[in-house]
């Protein structure tokens, strides 16, 4: 099972107390997927998903017991009228979103619909697919009261609200109380946030490895350059004392270097006994 269908089983199981979260929630499935049949004006959903259609009836028997004949008029839509617009182009009405658990049960009932989620060990991407922009927009609005910065682009003929950051992705589910999900995808973040710190560790590690050993390999070279040129005698005693303790020890570093000094010097000593040294080869 998809990462993305393991929250859509969990939400499955999430419905709201009330009534009117309920019916929010019930909008957020019309408003993408919902259908009317104009003969009978029988309210239906245009999907074969049986999670969604198992979930929608249970709903319906939640908020209004027998049947749905009350559904279009409890959901503001009747009234307004359909002007030609098909259920699932059009926006909701906002009397029903103005709670914020309405709002919940709402994003939850779209995302139900039409949404996914990416498999977190690869990326990080939550999208909700919408037929038209005003339904689009409104999922906007209705996340950002969440303080999720969602971005709307159009793909074919949908338009998608989509996050990207592993962060707000997470938020996004406590909003849904989809918390088992939640849970997994924050395991996955935080093993993934610790590989990328000790990557960077490594890389950082292993840079300064490398720019110590080849600044030992360029005094090394000097030091030979000046040994078969001029000799160390030619050299002030703390000079040719450094040049000979390198060429002992070349892999030491510069705090050993100096505490192998007669007497024993610091590393700002050694290394400016090195600088010396190179200059002096530089010359040569």
């Amino acid at each position: 099972m998809s990462f993305s269908s393991e929250v859509k089983a969990e939400l499955a199981g999430q419905y709201g107390r009330s009534r009117h979260c309920q019916l929010a929630e019930l909008a957020g499935m019309l408003e993408l997927e919902g259908h009317v049949d104009e003969a009978t004006g029988e309210v239906s959903l245009e999907t074969e998903n049986s999670l969604l259609l198992e979930k929608y009836g249970i709903l319906l028997k939640k908020a209004f017991g027998t049947g749905e004949r009350k559904l279009l008029s409890a959901l503001h839509w009747e009234e307004e009228g359909f002007c030609g617009i098909p259920l699932n182009e059009r926006r909701a009405n906002g009397l029903l979103v103005q709670r914020t658990c309405c709002k919940r049960a709402f994003i939850r009932g779209a995302f139900m619909a039409a949404g996914s989620i990416s498999n977190p060990n690869r990326s990080y991407h939550f999208e909700i697919v919408c037929r038209s922009m005003e339904q689009a927009m409104q999922l906007q609005e209705l996340m950002a009261s969440f303080e999720a910065e969602a971005k709307i682009v159009e793909r074919k003929d949908r338009y998608v609200v989509y996050l990207k950051e592993g962060s707000q992705i997470v938020d996004m589910l406590n909003v849904m109380e989809a918390y088992v999900s939640l849970m997994n995808l924050e395991n996955v973040r935080i093993l993934k946030e610790m590989r990328n710190f000790v990557n960077r560790k490594v890389n950082c590690e292993t840079a300064n490895i490398n720019k110590t050993v080849s600044a030992a390999v360029r005094q090394l070279e000097d030091i030979k350059r000046i040994r078969d040129t001029i000799g160390f005698d030619e050299l002030p005693a703390p000079l040719s004392e450094m040049a000979q303790l390198r060429l002992e020890h070349p892999d030491a570093s510069l705090k050993e270097l100096g505490a192998y000094a007669d007497p024993p010097v610091g590393k700002s000593g050694v290394n400016h006994r090195l600088r010396k040294l190179s200059a002096i080869a530089e010359e040569l």
